[in-house]
């Protein structure tokens, strides 16, 4: 077989009798490699919107999450509140039974202390009436 004297030289001809200095197979090669590089590049594009929708998303469930979480928070502190001001109503409340408690045996007592007084009075008048 014949060396062409040209591909020697490294100088060939295309498939539209074009010179060229690669070979025809390398440069298919490295139009096919140009396509699949746009290609990816393209993919690669698409993906980069495709990711940052998704963290765009991602931080706003993020915000959600963070304001219903604030918001179970303050819940939580004003049901705390409520309850210790339930509990501190009804510590004021059982006082103030314990002392009106107090207030009814005093006058319980001052009741009877009167009655007594009272009785013993009607007996004088009675005993006073009766000597006339």
């Amino acid at each position: 077989m014949a060396k062409d004297p040209l591909a020697e030289a490294g100088f060939y001809f295309d498939e539209l009798n074009k010179l060229r200095v690669l070979e025809p197979d390398v440069s298919q090669k490295t139009s096919e490699l140009k396509e699949e590089c746009k290609e990816f590049v393209d993919k690669i594009g698409q993906f980069q919107k495709t990711v940052g929708g998704l963290i765009e998303l991602v931080d706003e469930l993020a915000k959600e999450a963070e304001t219903e979480k604030m918001k179970a928070i303050g819940a939580r502190n004003l049901l705390k509140s409520v309850a210790k001001q339930r509990e501190a109503q009804q510590q004021q409340l059982q006082a103030l039974i314990a002392e009106k408690k107090m207030q009814l045996e005093r006058y319980r007592i001052e009741y009877e202390a009167l009655s007594k007084v009272e009785s013993e009075q009607n007996e004088f008048i009675d005993q006073f009436i009766l000597q006339k």
